[in-house]
């Protein structure tokens, strides 16, 4: 029997590992993985196939949409009117809230991605006796796993 278990970078798979020795599962039976993080930085536009869940244009809404009053209001007493001096408040809203929402994207949460210092997970495969399948899924469990499958050898 295999049981794989995912982990977070942590002192926690050290412990688990040394308990499983422990408890008779020979080093060679265990296999340890660490995942890669991502090198590239991360895409600023979405697509259709994939989304982050932040929108570049709600803060430029709702800008536009105070500028357009702003400017209505003020155009009554402008050469142009109060309908070109709305439409020009609202661009001139739009693009604002779009540059501050770049701002926030590109500087201020590169920064907190960098500080946060986001690691990746570890893959834990375990090979085992059937019998014992149960023990190391508990042992992988109390050591605060992220997740647990055992599968069943084709092998006997």
């Amino acid at each position: 029997m295999q049981v794989f278990s995912t982990f977070e970078h942590s002192s926690f798979i050290e412990m688990a590992i040394s308990t499983l020795e422990k408890k008779g599962i020979k080093k060679e039976s265990i296999f340890i993985l660490p995942l890669d993080n991502q090198t590239g930085e991360r895409k600023l536009f979405d697509n259709i196939h994939r989304s982050d869940g932040t929108s570049l244009i709600d803060i430029g809404a709702a800008l536009a949409t105070a500028f357009s009053v702003i400017g209505a209001s003020i155009g009554f007493k402008l050469r142009l009117g109060p309908i070109y001096w709305g439409l020009i408040g609202a661009a001139v809203g739009f693009f604002i809230g779009v540059g501050i929402r770049f701002f926030t994207e590109i500087v201020i949460k590169k920064r907190k991605r960098l500080l946060k210092g986001i690691h990746s997970e570890v893959i834990v495969i375990v090979d085992c006796e059937e019998s014992q399948g149960e023990m190391v899924e508990n042992i992988f469990f109390d050591h605060y796993a992220l997740g647990v499958a055992k599968v069943k050898s084709l092998v006997n």
